[in-house]
């Protein structure tokens, strides 16, 4: 009977860890090969529409590494053209564009990356020195300090790792159980209890924040400006008032969309109307 209950619960565990993360941690995982360190001839020349992703991949590294960042960010495209996508790939386009003095697109791209790995430093870093670069100083909402905190906590790791990690406490939760059901010390029984008890709450936080951190990656209502200024209507309507300007890399959060204008909010609660072709959605 024990035995059943076991398997019950572990699979049951198993099977809603691959559905928050069916579909979008394929794309997350599925990286393209290191770079080669070895120099290719021809990584300045345009991309072969029939060249296979990793020669792709090394020769738009060999172009960054010889200073040919446009050429890098060219081959980079065809790559992402072809449906294939990683936070690798995203980190390396943020950092071609920022050499290209294009933080609008660095942004997007560092963004994007850090979806796929909240918790990459590196990824971070630049984005935090591609956005001092950005004109608009925008102060954000106060929000209570554990709501921070537990973000942070959160952004630490991915989707994937959160539910490997809820399955790990889902397994020391089983285990914890059968020690309180079949041992015999008064002792152990209690350590089962509590042990049950405690890893049943870390697997429900875990899994918790896998399901966040899914739906951050899949979330599709935050933009960057990508033009270098642009005036915010009261309306959609280019004969409207202006309310504010927003400057290239500015992220916002669009709440609506009309024809070809999108409703944004930025970060100290201002709304207001842009066209769409001026933000590219993260």
């Amino acid at each position: 009977m024990y035995r059943r209950i076991f398997e019950r619960i572990l699979w049951c565990g198993l099977l809603s860890a691959a559905l928050w993360c069916a579909g979008s941690v394929r794309a997350a995982e599925d990286s393209p090969a290191e770079p080669d360190p070895r120099p290719a001839q021809d990584a300045a020349a345009a991309p072969d529409a029939g060249a296979a992703p990793d020669r792709l991949w090394d020769r738009a590294n060999t172009a960054y590494v010889n200073g040919d960042y446009a050429g890098a960010i060219a081959i980079y495209e065809s790559i992402l053209d072809r449906g294939l996508a990683s936070a690798r790939l995203y980190y390396n386009l943020g950092n071609a564009y920022f050499k290209e003095d294009r933080t609008g697109k660095a942004i997007l791209f560092y963004r994007r990356a850090l979806r796929l790995r909240p918790g990459n430093e590196d990824v971070r870093h630049n984005l935090e020195v591609a956005e001092a670069r950005t004109k608009d100083d925008i102060e954000s909402i106060p929000e209570f300090f554990l709501t921070s905190r537990l973000r942070e906590v959160r952004r630490t790791m991915g989707c994937t790792a959160w539910s490997v990690l809820s399955l790990g406490f889902l397994a020391a939760a089983v285990a914890c159980l059968l020690l309180f059901l079949l041992a015999r010390p008064l002792a152990l029984r209690k350590a089962g209890f509590y042990g049950t008890l405690a890893a049943a709450v870390l697997c429900a936080a875990a899994t918790w924040f896998a399901v966040l951190e899914r739906r951050g990656m899949l979330r599709r209502d935050e933009a960057v400006v990508m033009v270098a200024s642009s005036a915010v209507k009261s309306s959609p309507d280019r004969a409207a008032t202006d309310l504010f300007v927003l400057h290239e890399g500015t992220v916002v959060r669009v709440t609506a969309e009309l024809g070809d204008w999108a409703e944004i909010v930025i970060a100290d609660g201002k709304k207001g109307w842009i066209e769409t072709r001026k933000v590219e959605v993260i």
